[in-house]
Order: structure tokens, then sequence, then C-alpha cells
């Protein structure tokens, strides 16, 4: 398997010297208590927002800033294509626009509550940035207004400094999608350009409330007890009749038939009490497991719930996923959580794990030999050099059609087949807990129906 190329533009170090302002009251006080924030936007890509800290016109920056990371672009080859394309047509070459704004953020009325304090542009040349580092501006640069210089002299100063740092660096992926939804058994492909070759099949099943250990009959690997026990402990013993979806897992295999990954259902989703909703309080959860030994073993751990106060039909998807080290499983030690989040119930959104720290700016990517996403964690995180992107797929909202669910990889943490399958796995989880989470209230998909008729509501 090749990976695409992508590439992240980072930015960061991000600080405003606001000049010809009168001198503070007492030291460490600055002039101006307002927030300050600034809008990035590069190319057509999403506009993102980052704080802005205001720092002494007389001071330089600080050093305990120069950590901070503020925004990531996530730039595909098609993306750098539309941006070298729009650049030659313009007669320029691409440009990161950043526009600074006093107060605070949101609108009212529709109308930015901020005020325009000045812009700056950093041109970039993406040109080879697939394949090395490149730093294109790290340190001050002018923005706002020009004002006179005291004492009438000619020429002109600026109103104010902005401090940044704009990087990029190469970031290859692997990229799979979903020929169907996962509890249509879909086969999986691994995307190149044009090219769409197929690499692993999914099965979906579902197991009845009285055979909660029974495997799919298309497993080869041996059914140990050990394995049993573990997923028994990850498990939960709330099997009681009433609102609860149960019993869901997706094996993913390779061309040649042999199981590589795992997801399954291991605690319930069961309504609260008194609501047709799975709470914070009392969420679902999946297990995936990777082969090893002749058995299945725990690689990571996705709990899933409903949340109120979300945008559109007032729902939000939350969720966490933590990583199981082979030690915490022996030691019945807590994972390393690598992602919290919601995702809006009615329109989906995007789940993703990344781990891009505030020490971007210290070093480039790693030269050494990729390790496998099993190793995540394992002295890897948080202490090395190893941080950055590590995965994100697409989730459909309740009852949107969004296209095939995309799978983005990093190639760092994927050395062989079982790597990739594993985090296949982890999205088709993340997509079928949209449903797990659904209210009670609603019908469960045809698909989901026909395979388990013990989880009618």
């Amino acid at each position: 398997m090749d990976p695409c190329p992508f590439v992240r533009v980072l930015v960061g170090n991000v600080a405003l010297k606001v000049l010809g302002a009168s001198k503070p009251a007492r030291a460490g006080v600055h002039p101006s208590s307002s927030p300050c924030y600034c809008k990035v936007r590069l190319g057509r890509l999403p506009c993102q927002t980052a704080a802005v800290p205001l720092i002494q016109p007389e001071s330089a920056f600080p050093e305990e800033q120069s950590l901070a990371l503020a925004v990531v672009f996530h730039l595909s080859r098609a993306d750098l294509q539309a941006l070298a394309g729009k650049s030659l047509f313009a007669g320029g070459r691409p440009c990161l626009r950043v526009s600074v704004y006093k107060g605070r953020r949101g609108a009212t009325c529709g109308v930015s509550s901020g005020r325009l304090l000045g812009r700056v542009a950093v041109p970039l040349d993406l040109k080879g940035a697939e394949a090395r580092p490149c730093v294109f501006h790290n340190g001050w640069v002018s923005m706002g207004k020009e004002e006179k210089k005291e004492g009438g002299g000619k020429g002109s100063s600026p109103s104010s400094l902005m401090h940044l740092t704009v990087r990029a660096d190469p970031d290859p992926r692997f990229v799979f999608e979903f020929g169907g939804e996962p509890e249509t058994s879909p086969q999986v492909f691994q995307m190149q350009g044009s090219i769409r070759q197929p690499v692993f099949t999914c099965k979906f099943s579902c197991r009845s409330s009285g055979d909660r250990n029974r495997r799919s009959r298309s497993l080869q690997l041996e059914k140990t007890s050990s394995t049993r026990k573990w997923l028994g402990s990850f498990g939960s013993d709330r099997e009681r009749p009433g609102k609860e979806r149960k019993g869901w897992s997706v094996t993913i295999h390779d061309l040649s038939g042999s199981p590589v990954a795992l997801a399954s259902m291991v605690t319930p989703f069961v309504a609260s009490p008194g609501t047709d909703r799975v709470s914070c309080s009392n969420p679902g959860a999946w297990l995936v497991l990777r082969p090893g030994g002749g058995t299945w073993k725990p690689w990571g751990r996705l709990e899933a719930w409903r949340e109120r106060g979300g945008a559109g039909d007032g729902d939000d998807l939350g969720y966490r996923f933590e990583l199981l080290p082979d030690a915490s499983v022996r030691g019945g030690g807590a994972g390393l959580v690598l992602a919290e989040s919601t995702l809006s119930a009615s329109k989906g959104g995007t789940f993703a794990i990344d781990l891009t720290g505030n020490d971007a700016f210290l070093s480039p990517p790693p030269r050494e030999t990729p390790r496998r996403s099993w190793d995540l964690g394992l002295g890897l995180y948080p202490f090395s050099g190893n941080r950055g992107f590590v995965m994100s797929s697409t989730v459909s909202g309740r009852g949107k059609k969004q296209g095939r669910t995309a799978v983005e990889v990093s190639a760092q943490q994927v050395v062989c087949t079982e790597d990739a399958a594993a985090f296949v796995a982890l999205a088709a989880a993340i997509d079928l807990s949209m449903d797990a989470c659904q209210l009670f209230s609603h019908r469960l998909k045809k698909e989901l129906l026909s395979q388990s008729r013990d989880s009618l509501p």
C-alpha cells in the first residue's frame, strides 16, 4: 500500500504589539484589557479562529509562548493543486491571510462583535512541501494603518506588529473509503487519486442477547478463555430487558479472508431511566481488537452517548476514545484518552485523532522508522516528537446521505495491514454509534432491524 501525499500548514507563536499606546500603569499590566483574536484563511479551506495574546510594545516575544500552536490546515493533493491553480491565475503564490480583531469572538444579530485591527498576508511556496518541511515566516510583521513619525519626519511607522510562525510539514496518509454503510457489510477501498482498489471487506453481525460470547463464524482465530475474559471485563452486566441496543460487531477481513481487526459492542447502548436517550453518565462502548498470538487483543475502547444542547435538532453525539496498551489490560490500568469531543447528530461531521502538540515548531517531522499504531502511547506519546495527525473519518448525520465514509490514516501509524484495519474498524464503530445513540422513540435502519429483532425500541 502506498500513501497519498498530504501537507500540514501550521500557524503558531502568535502575539500582538499595539504601538503608540500609553505606558502601563504598573509592570505586567497592558493598557488594553480587551481580548484579541484572529481569523486565518487559506484558499477555500474553512476559516479557523485562534486567540491572540497582547504583549507590551517594549517587550520581546516571550520565551514561554514559543511553543503555542494556533491553527493547522490539512492539504490533500487536490487542495495543493487548487491553490497552485489559483495562484497561477492570479499571477502570484497562494497566501495565508490573517485578520486580527479586538473584542470577543462571536456575532450579534449576524454582525461580528470584534473590531478589525489589521490584516497580514504570508505568501506560501508549497512546491516541494510534500517532500520536506518548509518555514515561510518566523518573526514580527507590521499590520494595520500607517502613522506619521514623531517630529514630522518623513516616512511612517506601523501602528501594530504581529508575531507568527508559519510552516508546512509533509504528512503522507493512507486514504480508505467504505463501499457502503458499515451495517451492509461493504468492501473497503484504498484511494489513490482516481484509482480505487479493494483492500478489506467488512462483516457486520449482531449477537442475540442469549449468546453474548458467540463470534462471527468467519473468524478463524482461536477462541481462548482469556479473550472472553477481556470482552467481559470491558463490557457491562446491565442485561436487563428494556430499551437497549447491543451485540453489534464489525469484523474487518483482508482480501485473503483472514480477520485483521474487530469492533465489538461490549457495553449495550441503554436508554436512561425515564428518557429515550443514551446519556453521558451511562454511555455505550465498543472494544476495538487486533489479532495476535492466536486470539484477539484489545487495542482501543470507544464510548458514545447522546448530548442535549447541540445545533440543529438540539442534540450531539458525544464520544471518547482511549488507547489500551497491553500493560494496562494486564495490570488493570487506565488507557490513554486520545480523542474526546462531539458531533452534530443531525449534520454529522469528522471524527479525528490529532496529537499535534505545542512542540510542532521546535522540530520537523521525525525521520525514524514508522511505528505501529499498536505502539502509540507506549513511549511515543507524550514524551517523544512523534506527535501529529493520527486519523480521521467522516460521519454522516441521522438521515443524511453525505457520501461514503472516508478514512485517513497517517503513514506514520501503519507498518502492517492490521495497523490500517484497526483504524478502519474504529471508523465503523463511530459511524454505527450514530445509530446506536439514536433516540429510542425513533426506529433503527432496516439493515439493523433485520439483523436484530431484539433491539427494537
